[in-house]
């Protein structure tokens, strides 16, 4: 198994449940797995590295402040080019959504969640700002 530099950790309620959504819904797949406490799934430069709230693995293992919780306003961006379509797509395939389309000065987005509330950004650029 090969480790980027720079990962992000997702905490989620059962494993086998997120590396399929995950797989299916945004492009990733599964570099590697251990059973019910760890998945490391890679899509092009990013790897995400997913850990259930209790387990024997260190990102599953209690802070002083208390036991990781998924969800909150984190998020992972995923770039496309077809903002509308993607989202009926997704939505055709039960994702939830947390937000409208919102716009800014970059772009438009809308915020999907995966099965533990985490949040997928999905953002499509204004055409000038590549």
């Amino acid at each position: 198994m090969n480790l980027n530099a720079l990962m992000v950790r997702y905490i989620v309620d059962d494993i086998e449940t997120s590396v399929d959504f995950y797989t299916r819904h945004f492009g990733f797949r599964a570099a590697a797995r251990s059973g019910p406490h760890f998945a490391l799934l890679e899509r092009q430069n990013l790897q995400l590295v997913l850990s259930p709230p209790r387990g024997p693995g260190g990102g599953s293992q209690p802070t002083p402040d208390g036991t990781p919780q998924p969800g909150g306003w984190n998020r992972l961006i995923v770039q496309t080019d077809r903002l509308e379509r993607d989202v009926e797509e997704l939505k055709a395939a039960g994702v939830r959504f947390r937000s409208d389309f919102l716009e800014g000065p970059g772009g438009r987005q809308i915020l999907a969640e995966d099965p533990s509330g985490n949040l997928i950004e999905v953002f499509e650029p204004k055409p000038d700002s590549n």
